[in-house]
């Protein structure tokens, strides 16, 4: 890997970690599109990656997780139940991520599970257009999260396991099924990301991490890190401006799009 190959992993992690259309997917093509091959290191860099996107969540919603914090500490109780309520909703997935994780690396991390799962989330997302609108005038703010609430969103992001499903949108999902509105189901996944992908980031980190230094060197990682960061600061404010005036529907086209193309490459010999 060379530093224009880190620069472009860190943007593609970066824009695309909050956005529902599947950060791990875009950084699989990505990887395989510029060279690099499939490998433990490649797959564990494409997780570790994500540690920008959970600094640039950590400092937009800063005031956010300081409550959270002060909660635990005993001093604010909004913040304590919204603590309660990430620990909560990031068990399913952990557990199920802990249990079959080789084989989701064996028989997912691959182009055409990705481009499946593109194409059915996309399908998703243009279905739920109404439901989104809905949300909109009569969804409950975030602050009436209740813990079982939080294990049903934790539930639907289980399904973000799949390579090309997008976590973010497994979240935001799961928080209209439970009655928030759409803004509420987005901030939530952005918080919930950051408890989900620290633990992902951390666990491959300590596995794989001398590995990742080993073969691709200290600057690259650093980098790769760097530049997401930055970019997933912008994809998140663009994104939270958007769905004020808009719904889900455009990254449904986009998902749909994208799978019929790397399909049709894929088919043709060129990726």
């Amino acid at each position: 890997m060379n530093i224009l190959q880190a620069v472009i992993l860190g943007l593609v992690e970066g824009i695309t970690e909050y956005l529902p259309v599947s950060s791990t997917g875009h950084l699989i093509l990505a990887q395989r599109a510029m060279g690099i091959p499939a490998s433990d290191e490649a797959n564990a860099y494409a997780i570790c990656i994500q540690a920008g996107a959970i600094a640039a969540v950590l400092g937009l919603y800063f005031g956010r997780v300081r409550a959270m914090a002060e909660g635990l500490l005993g001093r604010n109780p909004d913040g304590r139940r919204m603590a309660w309520n990430l620990v909560a909703a990031v068990i399913p997935a952990g557990l199920i991520g802990l249990t079959f994780e080789k084989s989701i690396e064996h028989y997912l991390f691959g182009l055409w599970p990705v481009v499946a799962a593109w194409g059915v989330g996309g399908l998703v997302i243009l279905a739920m257009g109404g439901w989104v609108e809905r949300s909109r005038r009569t969804g409950r703010d975030l602050d009436s999260l209740a813990w079982r609430m939080a294990v049903a969103i934790g539930c639907m992001q289980a399904l973000a396991l799949w390579p090309g499903t997008s976590r973010s949108f497994a979240a935001i999902l799961g928080g209209l099924t439970v009655g928030l509105r759409l803004s509420a189901a987005v901030e939530f996944s952005f918080l919930l990301g950051v408890v989900t992908l620290g633990g992902a980031t951390t666990i491959k980190a300590l596995k794989y991490g001398a590995v990742i230094v080993a073969k691709y060197g200290v600057v690259n990682p650093a980098l790769g890190f760097l530049v997401a960061t930055l970019s997933a600061v912008a994809a998140v404010r663009w994104m939270v401006a958007y769905l004020n005036r808009h719904g889900l529907s455009a990254f449904g086209y986009y998902r749909l799009v994208l799978a019929a193309v790397v399909g049709a490459l894929l088919l043709a010999g060129l990726l």
